[in-house]
This record gives C-alpha cells, sequence and structure tokens, in this order.
C-alpha cells in the first residue's frame, strides 16, 4: 500500500504529535463523505458533526498534507479579487451575502482555537505593505470598501508607521488589520482534526478517492475500500487530480515556496517585527512574512503557474528576503519547500454541486486559510437544506482557461509579467 509522509518543511518538523490514522478497509456507510483532509474538508466535517451528522473523511496521504499544511498561515480576510469586483459581477443580494462572508473566517479560526483548545501559535494582526503610490491608493479604498460591509478594523499607515511595525526602506505606507493575524497552519488542522475525531468523526489516512460513483447514495472508491453516503463534500483542491474532470477543467494548480531561517533570536526578530504582526505586499506577485514561535522568519513568495516543484526553492526566494531585509544577508535557511494552490480564472472561489448531493468548495487562489473555514460552514448548511450563502457562491460564474489546459500556463504566465510590469513602474 501506498505511503505518503509529509514534505520537508518547517511545519511537519515542529507539528504537534498526532496519530497516524489507518487507510480505509472494506466497505462503510456514513451520512456525509469528505474527500480530503485540508482546510475544507475538515473545516465542513467538523461543522457537520456539531449537527449530528455522522461524517468520513478520506484522505489520499496525511491531515494537512497539501496546501492546508504549507502555506504562510496568515490569516487575511476577503478574498483574492476584492469586494469592489464581486460588486461588478453580481446583484446586490448576491454582493451583500458574499461581502458579509468575507469577514467570516478569521473568526471562525479564533472560535475553533478557543473551543477545542488548539496550540497553533495564533498572534492578531496583518499589515498590508504599499510598495508605491498606487497601492498605497488602493489600500485606502479598500478601507472605505470594507467600512461599507460593516468592517472596522483596519488602520492606515504612513510611510513612519509601517516602519514602526515592519523594519525595512521598501515601503511607502500600508494598512494594519487587526483581525487579520498568523498561525502554524499544520498545528491548526491537526488540532480542528482531532476535534473532528473527538465528536466520534472517523479520517483514514493514505486513502485516496481512485473513483466516485454518483447516485440517490454515492460511492467514494478507494484501492482497498469504499464509502457510501447520503451527501459526498469533494475538498481536493489543488491535490485533486483528475478525479471529477469538470472541476479540473476550470482551475489551475499553482505552486507557491516558502522558507524558514535559521532562529534569529529574541532580540534581533523584534527587531525586524516589533509587534509579530504578519505581512503580505501589495505586488500582484506578492511577498509574505512572519515570525515562527521560536523566532525564525517564514519568507514566502512567488508562483510557478502548472505546479512544477523547482529545482532550487531558496534560490527563488532568497533574493526577495534580503532585498526586504538586508540585515539577513547572511541568515541561514534551515527549510525550504514549495507547496501548490488553486488558482480560478476569476480569482473567486467556486463552489457547487454536481446533481443532488455531491458538493464541492476549490479554488481559493491564494485566500485559502480563511475563505476554506467560511467554505466548511457553507457546504454544513447546504447539506442541512439552508441554502441561501451556498447559492450565492454557486452563482459566481466558473470561467475556462483560456487556451484550455495546453495554453494556460503560458498565457497565465503571460498575464502575471504584464501586472508585475505594472507594479515595477507604480502604474
Amino acid at each position: 500500500m501506498r505511503h505518503t509522509p509529509y514534505p520537508h518543511s518547517y511545519y511537519a518538523a515542529s507539528a504537534s504529535p498526532a496519530p497516524e490514522r489507518p487507510a480505509l478497509q472494506g466497505a462503510h456507510e456514513t451520512d456525509v463523505c469528505v474527500i480530503g483532509a485540508g482546510y475544507t474538508g475538515i473545516s465542513t466535517a467538523l461543522f457537520l458533526l456539531e449537527q449530528g451528522f455522522r461524517v468520513t473523511v478520506l484522505e489520499a496521504a496525511r491531515v494537512g498534507f497539501g496546501a492546508s499544511g504549507r502555506n504562510g498561515g496568515q490569516i487575511v480576510n476577503s478574498y483574492s479579487r476584492d469586494l469592489d469586483v464581486v460588486e461588478k459581477q453580481v446583484g446586490p443580494r448576491q454582493a451583500r451575502l458574499l461581502g458579509e462572508m468575507a469577514f467570516e473566517g478569521g473568526q471562525i479560526i479564533r472560535d475553533r482555537v478557543r473551543r477545542y483548545a488548539i496550540d497553533c501559535d495564533l498572534k492578531d494582526g496583518g499589515v498590508f505593505a504599499a510598495v508605491n503610490h498606487r497601492q498605497l491608493k488602493a489600500l485606502e479604498e479598500q478601507q472605505a470598501l470594507w467600512r461599507r460591509y460593516g468592517y472596522d478594523r483596519v488602520e492606515l499607515l504612513d510611510a513612519s508607521g509601517i516602519r514602526g511595525v515592519v523594519n525595512t526602506d521598501l515601503y511607502v505606507g500600508g494598512s494594519l488589520d487587526m483581525g487579520g493575524g498568523h498561525i502554524h497552519p499544520l498545528n491548526l488542522v491537526l488540532g480542528e482534526a482531532a476535534a473532528v475525531e473527538s465528536l466520534g468523526g472517523i479520517i483514514h489516512e493514505q486513502s485516496a478517492v481512485v473513483r466516485v460513483q454518483p447516485g440517490e447514495r454515492p460511492v467514494a472508491y478507494t484501492e482497498h475500500g469504499q464509502v457510501t453516503a447520503r451527501f459526498l463534500v469533494v475538498a481536493g483542491n489543488a491535490y485533486l487530480g483528475d478525479l471529477l474532470p469538470s472541476l479540473a477543467a476550470k482551475s489551475m494548480p499553482c505552486g507557491t515556496q516558502v522558507v524558514a531561517t535559521e532562529p534569529l533570536g529574541e532580540e534581533l526578530a523584534h527587531s525586524l517585527l516589533p509587534q509579530d504582526y504578519c505581512v503580505e505586499d501589495c505586488n500582484y506577485l506578492l511577498d509574505y512574512y512572519r515570525l515562527s514561535a521560536d523566532k525564525r522568519l517564514i519568507f514566502g513568495g512567488g508562483v510557478v503557474y502548472g505546479a512544477r516543484d523547482p529545482a532550487d526553492i531558496e534560490a527563488l526566494v532568497r533574493p526577495n528576503l534580503v532585498r526586504t531585509f538586508p540585515q539577513l544577508r547572511n541568515v541561514k535557511i534551515d527549510y525550504a519547500w514549495t507547496g501548490n494552490f488553486l488558482l480560478t480564472l476569476s480569482r473567486l472561489p467556486q463552489m457547487g454541486r454536481l446533481g443532488s448531493n455531491i458538493y464541492y468548495s476549490q479554488g481559493c487562489s491564494g485566500h485559502g486559510v480563511t475563505f476554506t473555514h467560511v467554505a466548511g460552514r457553507v457546504l454544513a448548511e447546504a447539506i442541512r437544506g439552508q441554502a441561501e450563502r451556498f447559492d450565492a457562491f454557486a452563482a459566481l460564474p466558473h470561467y475556462p482557461f483560456p487556451g484550455g489546459r495546453l495554453l494556460r500556463v503560458p498565457l497565465t504566465a503571460l498575464g502575471a509579467w504584464y501586472y508585475q510590469l505594472r507594479d515595477r513602474i507604480g502604474w
């Protein structure tokens, strides 16, 4: 039987102890079968269990193996395309529903951490950093936009203000969102998985689903077993493969790279990020960084379209790390890893239903930590028969990438080059 371990990363090396769950064997029945034990799948399972459903989760590798256990660990509000873009695509009622949910994910995470005593190094405060004055103007507009939806936790920072929260000369200003924050992402999902099991949920690892049989009672088949359910939830995201080709056709896996330095020590770490906030810049291909609990700098960025694993991750990330913090020019990198997220053409998430009882959510496009937790609540609501919020997402158009699978990577890369050029010249 194939055994897929966690990738070599700082998160895997510092993860809380967790059991290795047995692979699925034989035939089983349940109310809801969830495919994928990342944030989306585990969040959905937890909401359903709290409502009294029987739930079985099937995971191809380990809990949090994919993006949920490899990401930058930042709690970021809204979607990868902000609410002004949403407003242009949908009517006022749908925009109101989507706008209300844009700030819900971080609160769900905090509620989970408190309720289930999850140790994941939760810290409040996230900074958006403007590299030029065009970006700073956009942050001012974002603050006003978010206030229209009742969210008022954003403080604008001028050049002096942002220098007080991140010790670099790179930025002209920014904004501070105290509803943002950061966590140890793998420990969060491991803690949520433990909560699932505490409520009677069943999780099978090393249990890749190889076939789905639709019907009145759909069936998920693995190599050595099968689960028959009233409902299926498909939550594989960038690691779903071609299990359901109709979902793969309108999304594209992309890789992002992350490094973790050696421990910097309290004094140096404090000098870089005095309030221990996380930071992301406002470039199209953005950099993001924060401190770990043991005072390493975790720094990520860049996108590899099509999700190839780069030969030298450190060589891709270190130049931007040093450009941001020249004082770390000689710092040692202890860990470097890559992970895949799922991109949609609209950069908005895709949620929907295949037939009457197979639900899916995918394509967070870089905002997965928060949106996946919202998705879990919304999918659970829909399965319980309360579909208003689900329908607001399901009505968003799901566009195919131009050029299909053959040309989607080069055409997307060309578009990214254009936006990178705009960032460089401040246009």
